[in-house]
Order: structure tokens, then C-alpha cells, then sequence
């Protein structure tokens, strides 16, 4: 269905957006049906949002968000390897486990996350829209000027709220794992250049062990998208199999947010 009648919109792109504002973050539609031990389990707790100072930001606890129309990537605690984890199982599916949170630009500090990872997507391909599978993905929403989006973004925003009742993100910023591009490469979304992929792990060196990252929030988001970020508002952690219609399952540890780093006080 074209909600804009007076703007040429296929209907299939309206369930292409449905998809980026899932990978954007936005709540698109809460899953009460997912087992409350997720919410409440040591991996959760440790998963809290500590910023400068120790200080203890208000935050929500983690929710799981369904995407409408696709089946849901099933997210479960798990003690792994002695570690308090989430453990994800994706069978053709995509959804998120997500925080809303708010530190403010001055704030923002390093994300420390783990995960591991026993088998790659072999199908997928983060740069092309009908392959954008990833076995893990921690997912950062940020505020900003809405005003600078091009055209096509703010029609995707207008559409996003207007289907889901959220804007999308002005940017969101994703840590991922690629089954051939080099650490560091920076790859742009399929739908949107508003999600920017940073590629923090690659190839299959690494599989079946646990990978654990401290990475400096500011300098990664200046990279990704060359300007300073604004609020971060959300945190979340996502793997899919929906476009390659495939497998996968891994963990993740505790999501941690740290202090600003003295550098920069």
C-alpha cells in the first residue's frame, strides 16, 4: 500500500522500508512473547550503560522487536564458555534485541561487546541488498539534524512513521562481521547511506572462538559517517538470515558502555 498517494511508491518498497527501520533501531513492534529471562538475566544486568564519571544513565531494560511480516531470530541466555551470553538462533529470520538509552554527545565513550561466532552466512554479502545477511551485527542509533536527510530519506522517515509510528534514526552506526571484506572497511546500507556497516571482524580465522572489542564510539561514528555524532538513543543486537534464506546461530557477551576516554576530557 502507497500511504502517499500523490508520490510514485511501489508497494515493495514499502516492506524494503520495514527492513531498514528494524536495522535502524525503531521499534517496530514489540514481541511480548519472548521469554521475560532475557530481560532479567545476568547478561542483561552486565549489559547496564555506565558513562563518565561511573555515573549510571537511566536506561530501559533490553526488549526484543519483531519485524512485521518476517519470522523472528530467537534470542535466549546462555552460559557459554563460562560467560553470562545471549545465544541467537536465525532461520530465515530477522528481529532485534534493544535498549533505548540516551548519553549525550560529550558523554559518549567506548562500547566493549563480544561475541563468537561458529559458522559464517555463506551466501551473504553486506554490500548487496538481496545478500545483506550478517551472523552478528551491535547495532548504535544516533540523533541529528533531520533537517540535512536528502529527499529519499525523509520520505523514508515520513513512511517509517507512518508505518511504525517512529522516525527512523537520523544514523545508525553497525558493528559487523564480513565473510571477505578487510577490518575496517566502512560499507554504506542497501536502503539507506543513514546505516553505515564497519567491519570489525572478517573471514574465518577467527570462528568458534570468543571475540571481544573496545571500540571508541566518536572515532568510529567520524569515520563511518565524517561529522561528529549526535545522542546516542539506542543499542541493540541483531543477526539475520531473511534475505539469504538461511542458518546461523552464535553469542554475544555483555554489551558495555564505558567512560570517555582521558584523551579526550
Amino acid at each position: 500500500m502507497n500511504p502517499y498517494p500523490s508520490i510514485p511508491f511501489p508497494v515493495h518498497a514499502a516492506s524494503a522500508l520495514l527492513v531498514a527501520v528494524l536495522l535502524t533501531g525503531c521499534a517496530v513492534q514489540q514481541d511480548s512473547a519472548k521469554p521475560a529471562s532475557v530481560e532479567t538475566s545476568p547478561w542483561a544486568v552486565e549489559s547496564g550503560a555506565t558513562v563518565a564519571s561511573g555515573s549510571k544513565q537511566p536506561v530501559s531494560v533490553w526488549k526484543h522487536h519483531a519485524l512485521p511480516g518476517k519470522k523472528s531470530t530467537q534470542f535466549s541466555y546462555a552460559r557459554k564458555d563460562g560467560r553470562n551470553s545471549i545465544a541467537v538462533r536465525a532461520a530465515s529470520s530477522a528481529s532485534i534485541l534493544r535498549q533505548n538509552i540516551r548519553i549525550e554527545p560529550g558523554d559518549l565513550g567506548n562500547v566493549r561487546f563480544s561475541w563468537k561466532v561458529p559458522e559464517l552466512i555463506a551466501e551473504a554479502d553486506l554490500a548487496l541488498r538481496e545478500a545483506d545477511d550478517s551472523p552478528v551485527r551491535i547495532i548504535l542509533a544516533f540523533e541529528g539534524d533531520r533537517s540535512r536527510f536528502s529527499a529519499k530519506d525523509a520520505l523514508l522517515s515520513e513512511l517509517a512513521r507512518t508505518l511504525t509510528g517512529e522516525e527512523m534514526p537520523y544514523a545508525t552506526l553497525m558493528y559487523v562481521w564480513c565473510n571477505k571484506r578487510e577490518p575496517g572497511t566502512v560499507l554504506k546500507g542497501t536502503r539507506t547511506d543513514r546505516i553505515r556497516k564497519l567491519v570489525v571482524e572478517s573471514g574465518t580465522r577467527h570462528l568458534n572462538k570468543w571475540m571481544d572489542y573496545e571500540r571508541d564510539i566518536r572515532a568510529d561514528y567520524l569515520r563511518a559517517f565524517g561529522e561528529t555524532p549526535g545522542a546516542l538513543v539506542g543499542i541493540a543486537i541483531m543477526t539475520d538470515t531473511d534475505n539469504t534464506r538461511s542458518n546461523a546461530s552464535a553469542w554475544y557477551g555483555p554489551v558495555r558502555l564505558g567512560p570517555v576516554a582521558t584523551a579526550r576530557r
